[in-house]
């Protein structure tokens, strides 16, 4: 089954978790890690979502969803913290994680009759999305998608990924971002500095921060981009 595939910008944007065990769990700390105003509804949660909870970075809605849940905000009555936002936005993306097929249907139908994406836990068939496997460093994210066919491969792809990728990934993007916002406001247009960036990703960059030759990188950076692109000051920078 081909697949789209797509990032989502869903900071500010109400997001739905239907079920609070351990998948409910995960899903709702990554969108509430992106930005997501997110609504948990379950008569129970898991001790690693109550501290989110407290927080108010989660809004628990302690019982089982009811029909409505994704037109009108469920916590504009059932408000698990006062400072929990009312309204009635309609949701952006809805998740069923239930080990309940009967109300996992029923969510899925009343998202697709009100024109919510919508996505079942271990349910590809049924979802109008599904999610990949991540490897995350910095703001890099590298995503692994089989389009459902086989979870198994996803998740031993990102575990092989994850050993080749380090941290001088989140490290060297953060120089190349804080580099390039630099030279856009000295007045580069971006397509004007494009062979810079590549000679320092063909130089080793990333090579040079995994194995801490920070005098070599600063050495590179100010070769390939001139006076001041220093390894320190582009850190600070960001």
């Amino acid at each position: 089954m081909a697949q789209y595939p797509v990032n989502l910008n869903v900071r500010g944007r109400r997001c739905v978790v239907i079920g609070g065990g351990a998948v409910g769990t995960r899903k709702a700390l990554r969108l509430a890690a992106c930005g997501a105003r997110v609504t948990v509804i379950s008569p129970v949660v898991t001790k690693a979502l109550q501290p989110h909870i407290d927080s108010g970075a989660v809004h628990w809605v302690r019982r089982g969803y009811r029909r409505g849940d994704l037109l009108l905000d469920p916590l504009e009555n059932e408000v698990s913290a006062p400072e929990a936002p009312g309204g009635s936005e309609r949701v952006f993306l809805a998740f069923s994680t239930t080990e309940d097929p009967a109300i996992n249907v029923r969510v899925r139908d009343d998202a697709r009759r009100l024109g919510i994406l919508c996505n079942i836990a271990d349910r590809p068939g049924d979802c109008d999305f599904t999610l990949p496997a991540l490897v995350a460093r910095g703001d890099l994210t590298v995503a692994v998608s089989t389009s459902g066919s086989s979870p198994a491969l996803a998740r031993r792809l990102r575990k092989e990924l994850e050993e080749q990728l380090g941290e001088e990934y989140a490290v060297g993007l953060k120089i190349l971002g804080a580099a390039r916002k630099r030279l856009l406001g000295e007045g580069h247009a971006p397509e004007a500095h494009q062979r810079q960036f590549r000679a320092l990703i063909d130089g080793g960059l990333i090579s040079m921060i995994r194995e801490r030759r920070f005098e070599a990188a600063d050495r590179l950076l100010v070769d390939t981009l001139g006076d001041g692109y220093t390894f320190d000051s582009l850190m600070k920078a960001t």
